[in-house]
């Protein structure tokens, strides 16, 4: 297809304002595209081959020997670093962007992956072949566009739309639901104020008996003013909660349980809050909604936010998640994710390097050992364990990890998946199979990226042995997915409690949401 060359941007020189470099392929300028994540490139050295995504279609690099080969690679993977980072792509660029404990994060090819191989120990066999079969798909009873999916772990799970909440019954199969909705019809003054009529997040709690909803104070702005507390038996909005500190009216980007089980217990009253700065309890016992402190729960059962909660400006932070002992995971807009243990929100025990890509969503397993980030074109898996002076096995949830960290793995679409997933083909919410006890495993990643569900076998893509692995340089990328293809763009996908896997299948179903449509799908063993 003609000669490939990275050249500099003669435009500027500033990688802040514009890429410094670019690929383009001749003869002609046939393509011509900064060299970024965004092209998708995936080296296949056995055919001494690069396939990339470019200007909405898909090219294919084919290099008359290893050696041209090997050159290209050494070369573009210099200029992605360099754009990516704004730093040459030397030792002491690289020092700069990852400092010295991440030094296999700088380097895989160097890298001890002597902490994958030990998770692998851990591992049950690895499950034979599954295919993925549709059970139902049917219409969203209100028609007015599901936002979100809040999928409960006992009878029932929900569909949070534009006009409120529709139930759904929850079977081994998937989930079930024609004919049954709640109305939301307001506080108890009957009143429904203007920011409720459109719900973007929903939180389940008190034994899925009640719900917190929270929606966004602007359109143009993901923040929130507050919570509504809503009484899922009877429909109501029982209480409007404002976010409040020190007299002030203040917002949050989301909220999440204080646990991945915590939605199950019968009388939980606090919840985790998350705003650009700002990381927090509140406490619904609390007339005014204050913060709980961790750590300091001897002193008061409520107390102020002088516990040293509210960052300096700069975290940015983007979402969060917690374990199942209740530590948390947040990711930032500058990439990088902290861990924070479950006494003390104050300091991050371990703060990874970001990639170069804004963290969009987290999710951590329930034992706290592995993390997994999503960003708009990649996903990437992080183990969390370590062994300290001791030799002892701990997460850096709990412990500064040190020098012994792993580099991670990413999770990648093929340069034609990215095409076929649609104009909206940005990943967005990768998430584990959920699991609620301990000695428990996840099985499977899911994400959605445009009209697909894309579906990793967690197993798999722990494996150091993994054929996608195989003469690849740099961090270690896996793209063995299966893919389940949607009309439309999708909304959400999730996988069901691990109380509905059936004896027939080793995984609970899948549900898949559009704007118009849910389906559920299982994962069968093949006959």
């Amino acid at each position: 297809m003609g000669a490939a060359n990275s050249r500099e941007d003669d435009l500027t020189s500033s990688p802040a304002s514009r890429p410094r470099w670019v690929l383009e392929v001749g003869p002609g300028r046939r393509v011509s595209a900064p060299v970024g994540q965004e092209l998708q490139l995936k080296a296949l050295p056995g055919q001494r081959r690069a396939d990339f995504a470019a200007a909405g279609s898909v090219w294919a690099l084919r290099f008359p020997n290893d050696a041209a080969f090997r050159r290209f690679r050494e070369e573009y993977d210099r200029c992605l670093f360099e754009n990516t980072y704004g730093v040459e792509a030397t030792d002491e660029g690289r020092r700069e962007v990852f400092g010295a404990d991440f030094a296999a994060w700088a380097r895989p090819a160097e890298a001890d992956d002597a902490v994958w191989a030990d998770a692998e120990d851990d591992l049950a066999p690895p499950p034979a072949a599954r295919d993925l079969l549709e059970e139902f798909e049917e219409e969203a009873g209100d028609g007015s566009g599901i936002q979100s999916l809040a999928l409960g772990a006992l009878d029932n799970s929900f569909l949070v739309g534009g006009a409120g909440i529709q139930v759904v019954k929850n079977f081994r199969h998937g989930v079930h639901g024609k004919g049954v909705s709640v109305r939301i019809s307001g506080g108890r003054g009957g009143s429904t104020t203007t920011s409720y009529s459109t719900p973007k997040k929903a939180l389940l709690m008190r034994g899925e008996t009640n719900m917190l909803l929270m929606s966004p104070g602007d359109t143009s702005a993901p923040h929130s003013n507050g919570v509504h507390h809503v009484d899922i038996e009877t429909g109501k909005v029982v209480t409007e909660w404002r976010f409040e500190k020190d007299g002030t009216d203040i917002t949050m980007r989301d909220i999440a349980n204080d646990s991945k089980s915590a939605q199950l217990e019968p009388s939980g009253s606090t919840f985790l809050g998350l705003d650009d700065n700002r990381l927090c309890r509140w406490d619904m016992r609390d007339a005014r909604g204050r913060v709980q402190t961790i750590g300091n729960s001897s002193d008061s059962p409520v107390l102020h936010w002088s516990q040293g909660h509210q960052f300096s400006r700069g975290t940015n932070f983007q979402c969060f998640a917690s374990t199942g002992d209740g530590s948390i995971v947040v990711g930032s807009v500058d990439g990088k994710i902290r861990l924070y243990s479950k006494s003390s929100m104050r300091m991050a025990k371990t703060v990874f390097p970001g990639l170069g890509s804004p963290i969009t969503h987290v999710d951590v397993t329930y034992d706290g050992k592995w993390i997994l980030g999503t960003t708009d074109t990649y996903l990437v898996l992080i183990c969390t364990i370590f062994k300290d002076k001791d030799g002892q096995e701990k997460t850096g949830f709990s412990g500064r990890m040190g020098n012994r960290i792993a580099a991670p793995r990413l999770l990648k679409l093929s340069p034609l998946d990215s095409i076929l997933a649609g104009n909206d083909n940005k990943f967005h919410g990768g998430q584990f199979s959920w699991v609620t006890e301990n000695g428990k495993q996840e099985k499977h990643l899911v994400a959605t990226v445009g009209k697909f569900s894309l579906i990793w076998n967690f197993h798999q893509v722990k494996d150091s042995n993994h054929h996608c692995y195989r003469d690849q340089e740099g961090l270690k990328s896996c793209y063995c997915y299966k893919v389940v293809l949607k009309e439309e763009s999708i909304v959400d996908s999730r996988f069901m409690h691990e109380n509905f896997a059936g004896s027939d299948s080793p995984e609970a179903p899948l549900v898949v949401a559009t704007p118009m449509k849910v389906s559920s799908f299982s994962i069968a063993n093949r006959r």
